[in-house]
């Protein structure tokens, strides 16, 4: 699609201020949301629920096994709280932390548990009255989950950003490797008719897999060619599983996902083994980048906001993009204006009051929609023209480079900002 020019107008009509927005949102704010915290930032002791379980997990959304927790408790609809826990290596923990890993669970009666699976068929036990164990298929789910250890690489390094993709010398599997588990993987899901482990529905089995193998769709691209989990030719069960996974189980598909360049970009980060990202998986990753920030067409477009809202439906309080923008406006000036000397000729105004529109602009767009989407009635004017805010594209890639997924926002939410962020160019 040819790029239109945009051309920033000396006076703007625009005037959407954060308290217009706010009360754009107002409607969700009269539930209360749950309590999250971030304990490397907050380590004093928190007031637990006597009513809601209270999850420990990895701070970033890095660690597959908090996914497995985390998941269950969204497929069964449970209102609870979240303590995020620094997991890294020694990271600061709160001195209330019993230790051990995560993920960990305090029950409202005040005991604690561990070991994923194990959380997993709690959650559905107490709350999920048997959704993630159906009887009728109860041993079939829990041999499809076990399986999981007979067939993903056992001699790979342990590592919550980089699972099963590293020898112990830091150096990426061979591809023959990932291939042999892919193709078992697939070998596996076609015996059960599919497109889920255990057949036609989503269960405890698939949430024992999903954490992997979705870092293995963004990440195994990136280290051999001609190497994509996704490639129907090659594993067609496991592309169906993949599909149905984010086209069908909006618990999943709208809050607990990571995104593939979240994923991506913690092979750029030290500490996990290998020795930096050779030239060529850098570039493998720039063109996959590119083609997540596309314009979505209308069927894309209608399957997501579909999802969004039977996941939204119980769920009046959710932080969307356009809300986290609207919650932590001060942080994000305060981390940009530190950045002044790296973001110069980036595009993005580096005064405050500059920055503050651009950063009205953009959520003004994520909340009302952008001149693709076509929903101006609701804002008219304000909204059309916020697309022309000096700094407004180049502000969604700052804030997309930035970004930690599914730590900061659902995989949606953040699809919407990469979709704006390609057009700073």
């Amino acid at each position: 699609r040819k790029r239109r020019m945009r051309v920033v107008k000396p006076f703007l009509a625009f005037a959407a201020q954060w308290r217009d927005l706010e009360n754009a949102l107002q409607p969700s704010q009269q539930h209360d949301p749950p309590v999250i915290i971030d304990s490397a930032l907050d380590p004093s002791k928190p007031n637990y629920s006597s009513s809601r379980p209270t999850l420990f997990r990895e701070r970033h959304g890095w660690c597959p096994y908090s996914e497995r927790a985390w998941l269950s408790l969204e497929s069964c609809n449970v209102p609870y709280d979240t303590i995020r826990i620094d997991n890294t290596g020694p990271g600061r923990k709160p001195p209330y932390f019993r230790g051990g890993q995560t993920p960990q669970m305090r029950w409202p009666d005040g005991t604690t548990q561990g070991e994923s699976m194990d959380l997993v068929e709690e959650v559905d036990a107490r709350y999920g009255n048997g959704i993630l164990y159906p009887e009728s298929i109860k041993n079939d789910v829990i041999n499809k989950a076990r399986q999981f250890q007979n067939i993903f690489p056992s001699k790979s390094r342990p590592s919550s950003r980089a699972a099963f993709l590293f020898d112990w010398g830091g150096e990426p599997l061979w591809k023959s490797e990932f291939e042999s588990v892919l193709s078992k993987t697939d070998d596996l899901l076609g015996s059960s008719g599919g497109p889920f482990f255990c057949g036609e529905s989503f269960t405890a089995a698939d949430i024992a897999w999903v954490p992997f193998l979705e870092r293995y769709a963004a990440q195994l691209p990136c280290f051999h060619d001609g190497l994509n989990p996704r490639d129907a030719m090659a594993y067609p069960h496991l592309n169906k599983w993949y599909e149905a996974m984010e086209t069908t189980v909006p618990a999943y598909a709208c809050r607990v996902r990571g995104n593939p360049s979240s994923w991506r970009k913690v092979l750029t980060m030290a500490g996990y083994g290998n020795g930096g990202v050779p030239p060529a998986v850098g570039e493998r990753m720039d063109d996959l980048g590119l083609e997540e920030g596309r314009v979505q067409t209308e069927e894309e477009r209608c399957r997501d906001q579909g999802l969004w809202d039977e996941y939204r439906e119980t769920r009046p309080y959710l932080a969307e993009a356009g809300r986290v923008l609207l919650g932590n406006r001060e942080a994000i000036v305060a981390d940009t204006l530190k950045r002044a000397g790296a973001l110069e000729g980036k595009g993005i105004p580096l005064d405050e009051k500059g920055l503050d529109e651009a950063m009205r602009a953009l959520a003004t767009i994520l909340i009302y929609g952008d001149e693709e989407d076509g929903h101006y009635d609701e804002i008219g004017t304000a909204s059309k023209e916020a697309n022309d805010v000096n700094g407004v594209f180049a502000m969604a890639k700052f804030l997309d480079e930035r970004m930690c997924v599914p730590r900061d926002m659902g995989t949606m939410s953040a699809d919407a900002i990469k979709r704006l962020a390609v057009q700073s160019a």
